[in-house]
């Protein structure tokens, strides 16, 4: 039986087919039962993963019905060293064994102590300069919650800025936030993307557009917007798809918002902590954000969430925000272990390497497989959009758009050719005065003809994910209408861990284009 290396020194079983006993597998199946008739309709992910984790170590799991799995959806991105990680388990231990106390509302302690401390270290340096932290109710939904009743508090403003695509988590406030959002108090603003681009466009040219919307919305006095009491977006929408936003873009917005004083919150729940292949995904572009949201990762597996801010947003009256469950001290040790071990072994600089290789490897992939329509991503944050085969990609009539590139540009998203000023007027997208990035040296030009993207298909993205979980490969799905592969390995993956996940994926996506009839493109 082939092994899978999941620590040093330490091997596991890969999943095979062989039958598992029938007292083993009763088990599983009545657990599964029992679920499905006490929990929640509301319960998601055991829908997609009908499996029953009974123990698991770095990206492996291992279900009660004896088979292994490879995950590479670690908690939604929680799990930044895998599981049950040493220097985790450590740390726990430590504090358990020292009679501390488990739970003190508020109160400092030297666990809180070095947890802030450490997390200080890690900050943008605009940031950690002048900077508080907020403990918040242990998900990244009520750090949201908090930032939005932070700068309403600071500016006296109401109303917030997001983006199309956002999510933010599932409490009202941050649900109004989010693309799914019904009732709103948020102006949406276009998110840039190539694939499938609001403007018909995509590349630097789109990001453009998106600004410019963005400038247009605030600076209108009849648009409707009035100056809001900050912005919220995310480096990298996961959720809405794994997509990277140009750092010209994001230099742009931190420009905007500055001009205006609206302070803007970079919702970091998810792309912290090295997942993007820098510790925190805004480094990227080198802006400082006025607030930055954080949770997942920061917990070392447990939960916790924090809002940092610049020290001149600190208005809040005592008590403005608590919750009896903020601050748990033993969240605080693994977090402050996780982020030690990340920032100490250079596991960002990791998660960059490895995820451009991952990224390379699965855009050939899309080549061989028509039911690949993109593959975007940034460090170990990757995306595989699945779509329907036999679509023409005949180009978008009246409009020019960016080529497919020969490879990705820095935000690891598929390029595009560049054209000139005079494709972009013929195309009526630009008016006698040419565009120009504030941070770029040199005009953002239009590109030339993009093909049209296929229909999302997330019927095989459903496939493709089982198929998956058939070879022991664990995936999340998302995207728009659901049809994004999502991969969020452990930064801890070694490379003979990477081969067998992108092998799994590839005999997953031959399956599912076999049983519909459908080959290579």
């Amino acid at each position: 039986m082939a092994v899978i290396e999941t620590a040093p020194g330490e091997a596991m079983a890969e999943h095979t087919d062989v039958e598992e006993p029938s007292a083993t597998r009763s088990a599983h199946e009545g657990i599964l039962r029992r679920q499905s008739a006490r929990e929640s309709a509301a319960r998601t992910y055991a829908r997609a993963l009908p499996i029953v984790p009974v123990r698991a170590r770095g990206l492996t799991i291992e279900g009660a019905d004896g088979r292994r799995y490879l995950d590479c959806l670690s908690g939604a991105g929680t799990l930044a060293l895998g599981h049950n990680h040493p220097v985790v388990l450590e740390a726990i231990r430590k504090v358990l064994d020292s009679g501390a106390p488990l739970h003190v509302l508020d109160l400092a302690t030297p666990v809180k102590d070095a947890f802030i401390t450490e997390l200080f270290r890690t900050l943008p340096p605009g940031l950690a300069d002048h900077a508080r932290v907020q403990f918040c109710g242990p998900a990244g939904t009520d750090a949201v919650e908090a930032a939005f009743k932070l700068v309403r508090a600071a500016t006296g403003r109401n109303g917030m800025l997001a983006f199309a695509g956002a999510y933010h988590g599932m409490t009202s406030g941050a649900l109004e936030a989010s693309g799914d959002a019904f009732d709103v108090r948020v102006a949406r603003l276009p998110y840039p993307q190539d694939y499938r681009c609001p403007f018909g466009v995509g590349g630097p040219h789109g990001a453009e557009l998106a600004a410019r919307w963005t400038e247009s919305v605030l600076d209108d006095p009849k648009s409707g917007v009035p100056l809001p009491a900050g912005m919220i977006l995310e480096p990298v929408q996961g959720e809405g798809g794994v997509l990277p936003a140009p750092d010209a873009w994001m230099r742009r917005m931190r420009r905007i918002t500055a001009d205006r004083s609206i302070p803007l919150i970079a919702d970091e729940v998810q792309t912290g902590v090295g997942r993007t292949g820098a510790f925190w995904a805004v480094e990227h572009s080198g802006i400082t954000p006025d607030v930055m949201v954080l949770s997942k990762a920061i917990g070392g597996s447990l939960p916790l969430a924090v809002v940092v801010y610049r020290e001149e947003l600190d208005v809040w009256e005592p008590g403005a925000h608590a919750g009896t469950f903020r601050g748990n001290q033993l969240a605080m040790a693994a977090g402050t272990a996780t982020m030690a071990y990340v920032r100490e072994n250079g596991l960002t600089e990791r998660a960059a390497t490895l995820g451009a290789r991952m990224l390379e490897q699965l855009r050939g992939l899309s080549r061989e497989f028509s039911v690949i329509g993109d593959v975007r991503g940034r460090g170990l944050m990757i995306g595989v959009e699945i779509v329907e085969e036999g679509e023409g990609g005949g180009e978008r009539s009246g409009v020019a758009g960016p080529r497919r590139a020969n490879g990705p540009d820095e935000t690891g998203r598929s390029g595009g050719a560049r054209g000139s000023d005079e494709d972009c007027r013929a195309a009526g997208l630009l008016g006698s005065v040419g565009l120009s990035s504030a941070d770029d040296a040199g005009p953002l030009v239009m590109p030339g003809s993009i093909a049209s993207p296929r229909t999302a298909s997330p019927e095989l993205a459903v496939a493709v994910q089982r198929e998956c979980l058939r070879r022991g490969l664990i995936v999340e799905l998302g995207g728009r209408h659901a049809s994004v592969v999502r991969l969020l390995p452990p930064l801890t993956i070694t490379d003979e861990q990477a081969t067998a996940v992108l092998d799994r994926l590839a005999d997953a996506v031959a399956a599912v284009s076999r049983g519909h009839g459908r080959g290579a493109g």
